[in-house]
């Protein structure tokens, strides 16, 4: 039967991800979740939807242009995708806005207030007057605008206040005049916080601290009004580099990250309050209609510094900490490379710590038996990154370092030149990437000599090599000392240095060379074990299912009897309770207080149960179009954890949301069974398990 031939249900990819993007303003709208944890949801929801608008949207506008030619090519009709993206938004953002003047009400019994420049009492006026005249003041550059000059280049990532000056009194003929101001909030932080004698927290934002001394920065002007009003351009994001062979590939990189900032905007948000000739002034200028880009808001904008909320108020107004805990294996040891030997390390972030990835480093950089270190960058924008400094240590003691960096990992671009740049000057290898290939996975491959002979030692992980995003992305890293794994990763540390040379891989799952295919056999396998009357049962976490054949195969494996159960963070291709083609998956989605990123794929085999872990989502980008590796799990131990996690993710009752065909965002139900939150009970596994340890060692000293 050809696949091609079937008619299946799919999950429109943005529409998809908005469903997740509202999981994320579910938690601000949970009253169980500690209230400023809340505001800090909003931030992540604000941060998430202007990427959204940044990458997704224009590429859906440049698809309309190819007018019904882009229906076959896309799967979907992107006129009516981006109608549903707006009509969805627009859903999403009333209830986001609710959702915040809920949260400032509750504040408020928390002894916690918002105040705006017209309600500060005197006392308070002068402390603002001092704050903004000693920090505020210097980082400010307001711009004066005319209908003979262009607009200056907005900041895609900034909030302006537009502002217009005028007049009312007769025998003042002075037309209004326009002016823009960017809120410096890149070195003035958004919130400025005063305390009161009755024990209140009074937090008034940089917007209403600058409003409040508008005539301060306007003062050699006669207007008898001055008023101010928030807006926000979203500019499309996506790189166009030049293909000019007379240019190396980092000037090409730079001139586009700097054609970024100039790029077509997609989103107009203003201050619904915002006199007409301002706006039409301010649209005109941009370059843009009056149509549906331009979204009349509410007074602020730019809700992603809510991430960075000041600690104000009690300790119950945020989560309870959830210190990373040591490895009961490595948490003793002297050298990490004496405990891989021994056995396979599992480190599951950020319930253990990940300081043990960094000893691993720092042991290796001066282990006078180790000869080189391999690895993979795709984020690297931790400030003073421990992971660099190690690496650099590890050159100057004349160990061979290799780094293969990712220059279009989105949004970090710069970055990820800056520190090539870096490594670079201290002797360091640095390999800019795959021509076509994005280089998304995770590697570390360090050799060493042991019994005359060379070994190795790798790191496969879900995760990027990242202190910042280890305290609050769920992922996992396989270390191990098995030869045949290190051979093979090996092998893709060699294509990243000529890859013209084409590579053969036995045990590793590596895109774009055998994943697709080997997924499909895996799959495939499960489908006759079905039709056989065996076992037969598939369970896969990844972040996104979205590509369509992939998709396909989980349809046509349901419909054959295999037990599918499906983990998707963001966007899931695949439709839940369709009779006759969905009847036996069951997919959710955890949204929780961590991010859920890892890659994790169980297949019955057999009852062989293989297991994979690793960098690779089921999106067409990531199967076809990036260097992604995934590697088996032999260590019986370790497919025991990962097991035990996958049950608790599955038995969630609290942040499990369900898969449907209406992308409802329903919460799992277990009847009345006692709520059971994975998160919270995974940590709790972990430090059993680190503390049993302990114990146990502490009787062997006796």
């Amino acid at each position: 039967m050809s696949m091609g031939k079937q008619k299946y249900s799919f999950h429109d990819r943005e529409v998809s991800w908005l469903s997740f993007n509202e999981r994320v303003l579910q938690e601000a709208e949970d009253a169980n979740v500690p209230l400023i944890e809340r505001l800090r949801f909003l931030g992540i929801y604000s941060n998430n939807l202007d990427e959204f608008f940044r990458v997704r949207v224009p590429t859906v506008q440049r698809m309309i242009r190819y007018g019904k030619k882009a229906i076959p090519l896309l799967g979907f009709d992107p006129k009516k995708t981006l109608k549903a993206i707006y009509q969805i938004n627009k859903k999403l953002q009333d209830r986001f806005e609710q959702t915040y003047e809920k949260l400032k009400d509750e504040l408020e019994e928390e002894h916690i207030f918002f105040l705006d420049e017209t309600e500060l009492n005197e006392e308070q006026r002068k402390l603002v007057a001092r704050y903004f005249e000693q920090v505020v003041q210097p980082a400010l550059v307001p711009v004066m605008l005319s209908e003979d000059r262009a607009l200056p280049e907005l900041n895609g990532k900034a909030i302006y206040l537009a502002i217009k000056l005028y007049n009312k009194k007769s025998g003042k003929n002075q037309e209004a005049r326009y002016a823009l101001l960017e809120i410096p909030t890149a070195v003035v932080s958004r919130f400025y916080v005063m305390a009161d004698q009755k024990g209140n927290k009074n937090i008034i934002l940089l917007d209403d601290v600058i409003r409040c001394n508008l005539y301060e920065i306007f003062h050699i002007f006669d207007y008898e009004y001055i008023e101010a009003y928030t807006i926000k351009i979203t500019r499309d994001a996506e790189l166009d580099i030049e293909d000019d062979v007379t240019s190396g590939f980092m000037e090409k990189l730079a001139v586009s990250l700097k054609n970024r900032k100039k790029g077509d905007p997609v989103r107009f948000v203003h201050d619904e309050r915002m006199p007409k000739d301002l706006l039409k002034f301010l649209v005109n200028k941009v370059g843009m209609e009056a149509d549906d880009v331009v979204v009349a808001g509410g007074r602020y904008h730019n809700f992603k510094d809510y991430i960075d909320f000041p600690k104000v108020g009690a300790a119950h107004l945020r989560y309870r900490p959830m210190p990373p805990l040591e490895h009961p294996l490595l948490h003793d040891r002297k050298s990490l490379f004496k405990a891989i030997q021994k056995q396979d390390v599992l480190l599951s972030y950020p319930y253990q710590s990940y300081h043990h990835f960094i000893d691993l480093l720092r042991e290796a950089a001066i282990d006078p038996l180790v000869s080189s270190i391999k690895i993979t960058v795709y984020r690297l924008v931790s400030r003073n990154s421990k992971v660099i400094h190690s690496l650099i240590n590890a050159a100057r003691n004349g160990k061979k370092v290799t780094v293969v960096v990712e220059l279009k990992a989105r949004f970090d671009e710069e970055s990820n030149m800056n520190y090539a740049d870096k490594l670079q000057d201290e002797g360091i290898q640095v390999i800019f990437g795959v021509p076509g290939l994005k280089v998304h996975t995770k590697l570390l491959l360090i050799k060493r000599k042991e019994a005359e002979k060379s070994v190795y030692y790798s790191h496969v992980g879900t995760g990027n090599f990242h202190e910042g995003t280890a305290k609050l992305y769920c992922d996992h890293s396989l270390l191990t000392a098995n030869q045949e794994i290190g051979k093979e990763v090996n092998k893709v540390f060699k294509f990243f240095k000529d890859n013209y040379k084409r590579f053969t891989f036995k045990h590793l799952i590596v895109a774009p060379f055998n994943a697709r295919r080997q997924f499909e056999m895996l799959i495939d396998y499960e489908i006759e074990q079905a039709k056989a009357g065996n076992e037969a049962y598939m369970l896969i976490k990844l972040n996104s299912i979205q590509d369509k054949e992939m998709a396909e195969k989980l349809y046509e494996a349901s419909k054959a009897g295999v037990k599918i159960k499906l983990i998707a963070r963001s966007i899931n291709n695949v439709v839940n309770g369709i009779e006759g083609q969905s009847d036996n998956i069951e997919a959710i989605s955890i949204v929780d207080r961590l991010l859920e990123h890892a890659r994790i794929m169980l297949f019955c085999h057999g009852g062989e149960d293989l297991m994979y872990i690793g960098s690779a989502d089921w999106m067409k980008r990531n199967l076809d179009g990036r260097v992604e590796v995934m590697v088996p799990i032999w260590d019986e131990n370790i497919k025991k954890v990962l097991k035990k996690i996958l049950r608790f993710q599955l038995k969630d009752n609290v942040k499990a949301r369900l898969w449907n065909a209406e992308l409802s965002n329903q919460y799992k139900s277990n009847g009345k069974k006692a709520p059971f939150r994975s998160q919270y009970e995974i940590y709790r596994y972990f430090r059993e398990k680190t503390e049993s340890r302990k114990v146990k060692d502490g009787k062997r000293e006796l």
